[in-house]
């Protein structure tokens, strides 16, 4: 299995905060599960080799998008495949959809719809071209010429939110709201207004889902008890971590961490 990010130019860095690779040939015939956790960011995927089913609630399978948009979320999605694979994400910072694309990020959350349904033609015409892309680099310079095309054309500038909430990411989800809502100079009502439509969550919410991520993050050192992740991530006590950590991953922060989680295996790479 290999797994590597690339940053971004400096010009796209305000919405872009990183590309990744995971690739992975299947030594046997058994199945690769694949899972996302809840996640405050979007981001755009391009499965360009082999294609997943997505695993519903209820156990039945459907098949995943070949490219699309993977909107900010609050639970965990599974899926499997059975064949070599290859997906190239381009992460994205929460604000980055509704700037450039005028949407507001509320009603992406939750939602994985693929690029064609998202973007018209021109969303057709990027996962042909990404598809088709001799590596990598060819990849990551079709989507930032892309991105930049829509920065000059479309881009919605909001400094104060998009401050706030990479704020918000920058602390692990530690930032006290009202403090930097003061900071941003809009009234409570705007400023929880706008914080939905640039984030997709409520401050609490969104906070909370950081929060989780900087937990994640904590994976393979083993000189920290789960004890001392989950107060130095900011919980509270132990049931306040094992909550929120199952209810945006599936797991108990026991199996995440033991190294035996479903889909993880990018994490030891």
């Amino acid at each position: 299995m290999k797994y590597f990010t690339i940053l971004p130019s400096a010009d796209l860095a305000r919405y872009v905060r990183f590309f990744w690779v995971l690739e992975h040939n299947l030594a046997d015939s058994e199945p690769y599960f694949h899972k996302t956790m809840a996640d405050g960011c979007a981001e755009m995927v391009f499965h360009f080799k082999g294609r997943f089913d997505e695993i519903l609630k209820t156990d039945q399978s459907e098949l995943s998008f070949r490219s699309g948009i993977h909107g900010q979320s609050q639970s965990f999605r599974r899926f499997r495949i059975g064949e070599d694979f290859g997906i190239f994400g381009v992460y994205l910072y929460p604000f980055a959809l509704p700037a450039l694309f005028n949407i507001p990020a509320a009603e992406l959350s939750n939602q994985m719809p693929d690029l064609t349904t998202f973007l018209g033609q021109a969303g057709t015409e990027l996962e042909e071209r990404v598809m088709l892309a001799a590596d990598h680099a060819e990849r990551i310079h079709i989507i930032s010429e892309f991105l930049r095309a829509r920065i000059r054309k479309h881009e919605v500038h909001e400094p104060a939110v998009f401050s706030v909430i990479s704020s918000v990411i920058r602390s692990n989800g530690l930032a006290k709201i009202p403090d930097l809502a003061a900071q941003s100079f809009l009234s409570t009502r705007q400023f929880e207004r706008k914080f939905l439509a640039f984030s997709g969550f409520t401050p609490k919410l969104f906070s909370r889902i950081i929060r989780f991520h900087s937990a994640l993050n904590e994976y393979g050192n083993k000189e920290k008890s789960l004890t001392e992740i989950a107060y130095e991530c900011g919980y509270y006590d132990q049931s306040h971590f094992i909550h929120d950590f199952k209810a945006f991953s599936g797991d108990h922060p026991k199996t995440y961490f033991s190294g035996n989680a479903e889909g993880m295996g990018y994490r030891d790479v």
